[in-house]
């Protein structure tokens, strides 16, 4: 793996209904990943067992639910989601982006 992530030289990931991914780098304890979504689109609710997630957010609009809580957020803001709390994603906003942070790194995305 490079030092450096260079965005324009990598490719999306598309996911499927909506969603697209850029790794943008990891150890094995940590990884940093773009993930875009079209407007509508839905990160389900769910929970990690084994990682801890920081998403913040690039750019758009995202309705999250953490925790059971619901709230809007906008550039700039960033939910906190530790290993087993529930949390999921609606995007407000077409190309709406976050960038997720995992700890330790997501193997399965690799």
């Amino acid at each position: 793996m490079s030092h450096y992530f260079r965005h324009q030289d990598t490719p999306w990931t598309e996911l499927g209904d909506g969603i697209r991914r850029k790794i943008v780098g990891h150890t094995p304890e940590l990884m940093s990943v773009l993930v875009q979504f079209d407007r509508g689109a839905v990160g389900t609710v769910h929970a990690h067992d084994a990682h801890d997630q920081i998403a913040y957010v690039v750019s758009g609009r995202f309705e999250c639910q953490v925790g059971g809580e619901t709230c809007v957020l906008h550039p700039g803001d960033a939910f906190i989601a530790p290993r087993l709390t529930s949390h999921g994603v609606v995007a407000l906003d077409d190309g709406a982006t976050l960038l997720d942070q995992f700890s330790p790194r997501r193997d399965d995305y690799l």
